[in-house]
């Protein structure tokens, strides 16, 4: 396992939450701040993904297996690149992965994942800081309904309501980085830069701990 930085200054943040949650926006927007390397997920890069959103139950652990080696090839890239970047900003951690395969595989399909991931895991980057976003089942759906790509479309919301309960459940654990909290129901932070400061102001005086940040309580 890579050990966190000691130091008071983010190398490593990043931005997670349910599908729709708008980790991407805020991490390409968190690069241009930080002037960091931007790391992203790519689901377009994984050819069953497609086929797993019309037919879970056949095609999820191929999927499942493919974002998993997608992590660990950019695991890699990030080795080869650490000495050329001082922050990196990116819109997934390690441990989604298994939060995802534990909702789409049966109980034989995750004990081969197991094995797999429990390989990539000891090797894993440990962020300075996560940024979890939250967001109601509605607000995820007209997201992912406005964004429009076509795959997403069949996405229900009983499966983005177990995603939601299963985000909840892993932060209310997690304790290995410092953690920020984000009610983004109301936030748009490609269009309204009042948010954006705020938040981003939130994350430069993060340090520790868990925070949270919950805009209308920010701004009265």
């Amino acid at each position: 396992m890579i050990e966190s930085n000691s130091h008071e200054e983010l190398q490593f943040i990043v931005v997670e939450g349910p599908i729709g949650a708008g980790k991407t926006t805020l991490a390409r927007r968190l690069a241009g701040s930080f002037n960091a390397e931007l790391i992203l997920e790519k689901p377009e890069e994984n050819p069953f993904l497609e086929r797993f959103y019309e037919n879970p139950e056949k095609t999820a652990l191929p999927a499942q297996l493919a974002f998993l080696l997608q992590r660990a090839r950019q695991l890699t890239d990030i080795r080869q690149t650490s000495l050329f970047h001082a922050v990196r900003i990116a819109d997934f951690m390690m441990e989604k992965d298994r939060l995802f395969a534990e909702l789409n595989l049966q109980n034989d399909e995750f004990d081969l994942y197991e094995q797999l991931y429990q390989k990539f895991y000891q090797e894993r980057l440990v962020p300075d800081l996560v940024v979890y976003l939250q967001a109601s089942v509605p607000v995820l759906r007209k997201r992912i309904a406005h964004r429009g790509i076509q795959c997403e479309q069949w996405i229900g919301d009983d499966y983005l309501r177990n995603l939601n309960d299963a985000y909840a459940r892993f932060f209310y654990h997690y304790d290995a980085s410092p953690l920020l909290i984000v009610n983004s129901e109301t936030l748009d932070f490609a269009n309204k830069e009042r948010d954006y400061e705020l938040l981003l102001s939130k994350i430069h005086n993060t340090r520790r701990g868990r925070s949270y940040f919950n805009p209308i309580s920010e701004v009265l």
